[in-house]
């Protein structure tokens, strides 16, 4: 029972659903604004902002330089390592951008596209275990901690800058600047500023579990399992099945999560739709429950206090579209009358929702509840009367009205005949003779029985 969102990720990929007739029907019927839906790394990109912008961190990244220079002196083998590691290698870089990514609503600084070159956003900590090393050797190495007990994520602290801070909990907002590569050092993620909040899941569990352990001004390094970066599926294209990634980290900024009712209308639907992007990436990986938490997280951006304006039609579009998600994303939980709930939901604010009212009817339906879903389906064919899973799904309906007995078969018409008027749907069946009755042979029997019978008689009497 069943129907899928169309949950894209940077490609326009449905999800396919599981019935034969709903997959062929759900094309028509779905959302089609669904298929623009803005990609993470396109919303990040015009609220991202160039590190270079920031004149302190520049000026803080100098000190850093130096700093490590002379922290390199005293170690000739490691300086002489790390040069000629630079030198011998260039890091590669991936075209994938994947991770949702958020700006600070506060930043007023002009607007600039997230830098995606290859050069280090680390220059100045260009060491062995980052250029060169094998991450066999770095999960073994000594002078790393163990942010985890089964030693699958571990971190190396390059500088640290504020040692009586307290780190980050969760539900607070952090801004970190990240690099992420894999072993043979391609690139594969970049952020000067990455805002997020820490246990919303907005990022991987590697990032949170390690910022929570960091101090603000901090320079880390980051060696994670592919348990907590991306596991069994990866990451396509870039991030393949079980691998693990090295990162290096800053912890730049600490603060509470805003109230989304104080940010502008503008910041709400861009977080708000990075959230659902982030919900679809974790639908089309099979991860339900992680899916579904990220559109209810979507959700509670995505409020307004203003009625009747064109900012709060435009915030009540992109609810739509993540309360049909989350109806999807529930019915693969098996949660059903979490899904009803949430279909309603989307009734009430747009009483014409194809999809909606698909899924209303298939769960009204499975549920018992005759009568209304059969209005509800009914609704759902006036507003697309073409489409083939409603009449499938009607078809359904009535044979579960009848007890079970095919006495009436469902047929389509053509959108062209059915016009307002939608009540002459069922067609009884015409059903053939089959051959001789069984009553003309019974009397046959009785006959032949009965003359051979008194046959018998008279020939006893004579």
């Amino acid at each position: 029972m069943e129907t899928e969102p169309y949950c894209e990720e940077h490609k326009d990929t449905a999800v396919e659903p599981t019935e034969p007739g709903v997959r062929e029907a759900i094309s028509e019927i779905a959302d089609r604004d669904s298929h623009n839906t803005e990609l993470p790394c396109e919303s990040a990109e015009e609220g991202e902002e160039l590190c270079g912008k920031d004149q302190p961190e520049t000026e803080s990244c100098a000190g850093e330089s130096k700093s490590t220079e002379v922290k390199s002196h005293s170690d000739p083998d490691q300086e002489s390592g790390g040069t000629e590691c630079k030198e011998r290698r260039k890091l590669k870089k991936t075209n994938s951008w994947k991770m949702v990514r958020f700006q600070d609503p506060s930043e007023e600084d002009a607007v600039l596209e997230r830098d995606s070159s290859a050069e280090s956003l680390f220059p100045e900590y260009a060491m062995k275990e980052w250029t060169s090393s094998t991450f066999e050797e770095l999960f073994m190495a000594e002078d790393w901690q163990d942010i985890t007990e089964d030693r699958l994520l571990r971190k190396k602290v390059l500088e640290s800058k504020a040692p009586n801070t307290l780190p980050p909990t969760w539900g607070q907002e952090v801004t970190v600047k990240m690099q992420c590569v894999l072993e043979d050092r391609t690139v594969v993620e970049k952020d000067c500023k990455l805002v997020f909040v820490i246990g919303e899941g907005d990022v991987n569990q590697a990032l949170e579990e390690c910022v929570i352990s960091m101090e603000k001004g901090e320079i880390t390094l980051l060696l994670a399992d592919s348990q907590y970066a991306y596991g069994l599926l990866g990451r396509e294209p870039d991030i393949p099945a079980w691998a693990p990634l090295l990162y290096q980290l800053q912890l730049l900024d600490i603060r509470e999560k805003p109230d989304p009712l104080t940010l502008p209308i503008a910041d709400r639907i861009r977080i708000g739709n990075q959230k659902r992007e982030r919900g679809n990436f974790h639908f089309q990986r099979e991860e339900y429950c992680l899916a579904a938490r990220a559109y209810c997280m979507a959700l509670d951006m995505l409020t307004t206090r203003s009625k009747g304006t064109p900012e709060e039609e435009e915030v009540q579009d992109y609810r739509v579209k993540c309360l049909n998600n989350l109806a999807a994303a529930q019915l693969k939980l098996e949660q059903y009358d979490e899904a009803l709930h949430t279909s309603r939901d989307v009734l009430t604010l747009e009483p014409n929702n194809v999809k909606a009212l698909f899924r209303a009817g298939k769960l009204l339906s499975d549920k018992g509840e005759y009568k209304e879903a059969m209005e509800v389906l009914k609704k759902a064919l006036k507003l697309e009367p073409a489409t083939k899973a409603i009449h499938v799904e009607l078809s359904k309906l009535v044979k579960r009205q009848s007890g079970g007995n095919d006495t009436q078969e469902w047929k389509a018409k053509p959108a062209e005949m059915l016009g307002d008027n939608i009540a002459p749907f069922l067609i009884p069946s015409k059903k053939k003779p089959s051959g001789i009755s069984w009553k003309f042979l019974l009397g046959a029997l009785v006959v032949a029985l009965g003359s051979l019978v008194t046959s018998v008689i008279l020939t006893a009497r004579n």
